[in-house]
């Protein structure tokens, strides 16, 4: 039996773990601390399996191997979403939406009454968006914790230490890996939580904005998850101005959320490097694993089955970025 180790157990390290029990591996996961929380980025994530959207902003490797995540999640027995993601602007940004259908497959047009067919809540408020009905959508957290004890339940040992490479090591480290990948550069993100009685929504929203973009990512009991600040800054402090542009970008898509309750305020820096796409790389018997950017749940588990091919049978997947 293989045995490996996994330095961080963020979205990516568990990934890979997981990728490694299915491989027969006896592994082992260092981090100091290993279950999840708000010490790691993957804390903050909004959750979304949004493949088609992301092609937006983002290379083609991205949509196409993020079309992997949601099966993934599921045979993992996480609880995912298939509701697609539904896309809005204001009035004043019609334009926006033109331009974002133009650069996005898979999706559908709606006019205001489609639009209440699947958002009630939203009835009256926009007369056009777009659906992506084959995107879905996690809680991040509940995800994390359903995949710790699935890995704890199949022998995986975790360990409350930094650990270090020994035989074969997968370094999912994120930003903590610039000791050994130091063109890593951090990639602030701040998010909110609130709590409404008075709105329901069954799918994520983006609402598209030249200046603040949003979006609103359901979870259970009332909980909407705000957030799509993306600021060039590796520092984890909580900015007065973001939290304003969500909170009244929020308040804009319904006047609702203005009467919501504001449960949480988060911020935290993705590692990510300069192309914004992830890597995969090899020093000595280490892979790192790293530079997922803000698609963490999006492409962990492509990256995650990459690298651990990478191990078995020393091939150069894609991302693979010679040192």
């Amino acid at each position: 039996m293989m045995r490996a180790r996994v330095l961080g157990a963020g979205v990516a390290g568990l990934c890979v773990a997981a990728e490694l029990v299915g491989q027969g591996c006896n592994v082992t996961v260092f981090d100091p601390v290993p279950r999840p929380g708000p010490h790691g980025c993957s804390w903050w994530a909004g959750g979304m399996l949004a493949p088609f959207c992301e092609s937006e902003t983002a290379e083609e490797p991205v949509v196409r191997l993020g079309q992997e995540a949601a099966g993934w999640w599921e045979r993992q027995g996480a609880s995912v979403t298939r509701q697609g993601t539904l896309v809005l602007t204001l009035g004043r940004d019609r334009r926006e939406l033109d331009r974002f259908g133009r650069r996005v497959a898979g999706h559908q047009s709606l006019d205001a009454k489609g639009l209440a067919a699947l958002e009630p809540d939203l009835d009256g408020r926009f007369d056009r968006a777009l659906h992506i009905p084959g995107e879905a959508h996690l809680d991040p957290r509940a995800a994390l914790a359903h995949l710790r004890h699935r890995l704890e339940s199949a022998g995986v040992t975790f360990v409350a230490e930094q650990g270090r490479p020994e035989g074969l090591t997968f370094d999912c480290r994120g930003l903590a890996a610039r000791d050994r990948l130091p063109d890593l550069r951090g990639v602030k993100g701040e998010m909110a939580v609130l709590r409404s009685a008075d709105m329901r929504l069954n799918r994520p929203v983006r609402l598209l904005h030249p200046r603040y973009p949003l979006y609103v990512v359901p979870r259970a009991d009332g909980l909407f998850m705000l957030g799509a600040t993306q600021i060039e800054s590796d520092d984890r402090k909580r900015s007065v101005r973001s939290v304003l542009e969500l909170l009244s970008a929020a308040y804009a898509l319904h006047p609702a959320f203005g009467e919501a309750e504001l449960l949480e305020i988060g911020a935290d820096a993705r590692p990510a490097f300069p192309d914004n796409l992830p890597r995969l790389s090899r020093q000595g018997d280490t892979i790192h694993v790293n530079g997922l950017f803000r698609h963490g749940f999006l492409l962990a588990p492509a990256l995650a089955r990459m690298a651990v091919e990478a191990a078995c049978d020393r091939t150069r997947p894609e991302f693979w970025h010679e040192d």
